[in-house]
């Protein structure tokens, strides 16, 4: 028998591992660690479960219970994957992509996300594209052009256009600066 712990703050994987790490030290045998979630051999005893929170806290993760917070976090988790492959497939609008992996109409999505974050669903996905957009010119391995098609921008002028008005200078600008303002994808 398995379990599912649902657990916020995983952006990457270097999460992953550290989620592993922290199960098998609380003595959880992990059946698949992916972001947002655990499979668990279980069910997990409240000691355990007790013990494996407080790991996880420590670490700045939170493990979520209610529905309504878990689907958010499945929000969360499906923009920033969006927004990092978003190259590697056809050309698919944002709510076709987030209902197909949700299974939900967007504008309902659309609706708890707002209601339970203070902000629209569209504005947190500009914000991770701009984060995004942020690492890649600090990399400065790639144009700009290059970051536009990236991050699925429909020319670099929008790309432009956008940044600026998130960040108030071009990306140009930005390349050159000492990158003061990069935030971690889970304080977007």
């Amino acid at each position: 028998m398995t379990e599912t712990l649902h657990i916020k703050n995983m952006v990457c994987d270097r999460c992953i591992l550290v989620v592993r790490e922290v199960l098998c030290r609380c003595g959880v045998e992990p059946v698949r660690v992916a972001l947002g979630e655990a499979v668990v051999q279980g069910p997990l005893d409240g000691r355990t479960l007790s013990d494996v929170r407080q790991q996880l806290e420590a670490l700045g993760f939170e493990l979520l219970e209610e529905p309504r917070q878990v689907l958010l976090e499945r929000m969360k988790r499906a923009v920033i994957e969006w927004v990092r492959t978003v190259q590697d497939r056809p050309a698919e609008r944002f709510s076709t992509y987030l209902e197909g992996r949700l299974g939900r109409e967007y504008s309902a999505l659309s609706k708890l996300f707002s209601e339970a974050c203070g902000t629209t669903l569209e504005k947190y996905l500009i914000a991770q594209r701009i984060e995004r957009a942020k690492e890649l010119l600090t990399d400065r391995e790639l144009t700009l052009s290059e970051i536009a098609d990236r991050l699925g921008y429909s020319s670099v002028a929008y790309l432009s256009a956008q940044f600026k008005q998130v960040t108030g200078m071009t990306p140009s600008r930005y390349r050159e600066s000492e990158h003061p303002d990069r935030r971690p994808l889970d304080r977007i």
